[in-house]
This record gives C-alpha cells, structure tokens and sequence, in this order.
C-alpha cells in the first residue's frame, strides 16, 4: 500500500537498515479510496502532533457552512487507537467544522500509521497549505529536522524553499516563550521578532517585545531599539520611578500613537523619550526630505 509524501522523506543513499521509515500517503490506491467509513464524530480525538496552535473560529464558521450546502468532498484520515477510538491523522478543520454542525458521523479513510508517520503527515499537510503562524511554522520544520534527521539544506530541498528561510524560521524558536507567544498571537510580526535575536539576552528580548506592543513600534523602531541597546556597554543604575498620573499616562501615549501613524504613514520621524524627575521629555525630529 502506497502512503503520502516518501518523496518528501526518500533518505536517497542509506540502507534500508539506515533509512527511517519513509512517509507515504501520495498516491492512494482505488481500494483504499473506496474504503471511506462513516466514523462517530464523537470518536475521534485531535492529532497529538498537530502544529497549530491556533484556529480561526471565523474560518471554520465558513468552513462549516459550505460543508452544510456541499458536503464533504475529501474525507478525513484518521487512524485507530488502542481504546477503541480514532486519532485525526489529516482534516481538523473539517472536523472541527462538523462539530458546529452537530453531525453524528463524518466520512474518513482509516490508515494505521505510526507516530513518526502521523507526526509527518499532520505537519507537511499545514505546511502546504501556507496557514500557519511563524512560529507554529518554526516548530513544524524543527520536529521535521528531528523526526527524520534531517540537515537544514535537505530539509529545505524536501520543501521547496530556501534554506535561508528554513534557517530564519529556526532562529525564532530561540526566542523566550514569552515572544513567541505574542509571534503567535499576532501581536508582532516575524519581522519585529526576528529584530530581536541580535540581543541574546531573554530579558532585553522581552523588554523590547514589551516595548513594541505598547509603544507601537514599527519594524524600523524596533532594530534602532536593539541598536541603541547593543551599544550600550552597561545599563546604568535606575532611578527610582515616579509613578505617572492618569493625565499624563493618557498623553503620553496619545502622542506615542500619533508618532506611530505619522511613521506609518512613510515618514521616517525619530523619537526620544526621556524621564526627568519633574517632567516627561519627548523628543521629535521630523526631515525635511523623504
């Protein structure tokens, strides 16, 4: 029986002894596609190697609904467990979009595979369809990389991408949990994300990501941060803080804001906030020529 992807994973010049098992499930045969079962939704559990982390309730909303009107035109695969349930190998979102639905059964092809399988199919699957997060991409390439022990560059040529894109997808999973949530949560972008790793330090990562969400830096803001903290040699000892009053809290961030659209408007304005102990400095500079 022939599987999905063992072109993906075609280990090329090691022994059968040497190869791990290849991941199949490209090609389906006509027996296997007239095996489609009407299985229990209620039966069936996640994928425990699913990589996102994330679904839009508004997609599979719309998923649902033309679910509702056309049907399901490809099945789920899923494979069975030793409970007596199935585990989704491939298709969460159209079960997920079922459940709204409130089907009792759902069409699906059974295939046993492994974990090492499962894991391959769940994560290739995500990656084809190009929905993914930046940082439920990292996670996909780096179990990728381990399941099948796999170089950066051979992963890369198995995807079709770049490795320098393999390589900068990785360099995010090197960032604090605390980052890479907010990465996930859209808080930030790969790119201010990606500003950050030049710092190393985990606190100073976190103190600028902290920065960017409430300041609303851009991109550019974000690497003149990391800049201006890399040539810092040592951060001098704080003063004690004066806690703000609402009032000034409120203009403070109003002219922040302001300072944000004006950026993003194309203008290429620096800033300086500095503390003092009777007063809030913040200053502006503006070029005369874009």
């Amino acid at each position: 029986m022939k599987r999905r992807f063992s072109r993906f994973f075609n280990m090329g010049e090691k022994t059968a002894e040497e190869q791990p098992r290849e991941i199949a499930l490209v090609e389906e045969s006509a027996a296997e596609r007239e095996a489609v079962k009407q299985i229990p939704v209620s039966l069936i559990m996640p994928n425990r190697f699913q990589p996102r982390t994330v679904f839009d309730d508004a997609k599979i909303e719309e998923l649902a609904r033309t679910i509702h009107i056309h049907g399901i035109i490809q099945p789920i695969v899923v494979r069975e467990t030793e409970d007596g349930k199935y585990e989704l190998i491939a298709g969460e979102r159209r079960w997920r979009a079922v459940q709204t639905l409130n089907w009792e059964t759902v069409p699906a092809i059974i295939n046993n595979l492994n974990d090492t399988e499962t894991a391959s199919v769940a994560l290739i699957e995500n990656l084809q369809r190009e929905e993914l997060s930046p940082i439920e991409e990292a996670i996909a390439y780096g179990k990728l990389l381990e399941l099948h022990g796999l170089t950066q560059e051979a992963l890369a040529q198995r995807l079709g991408k770049g490795q320098s894109t393999v390589a900068n997808k990785l360099r995010l999973l090197k960032l604090p949990a605390e980052v890479q949530e907010a990465l996930a949560q859209k808080q930030i972008t790969e790119r201010h994300a990606r500003a950050l790793i030049p710092l190393k330090n985990p606190e100073k990562q976190v103190q600028v990501m902290n920065e960017i969400i409430e300041k609303q830096f851009n991109v550019k803001q974000t690497e003149d941060r990391v800049v201006q903290l890399l040539d810092t040699p040592q951060q001098k000892p704080k003063s004690r803080r004066k806690a703000f009053s609402k009032d000034v809290r409120i203009a403070v961030n109003t002219i922040r804001q302001s300072l944000s659209m004006v950026s993003d408007s194309g203008i290429d304005l620096k800033s300086q906030e500095e503390e003092f102990d009777d007063f809030y400095q913040i200053t502006i500079k503006i070029p005369k020529k874009k």
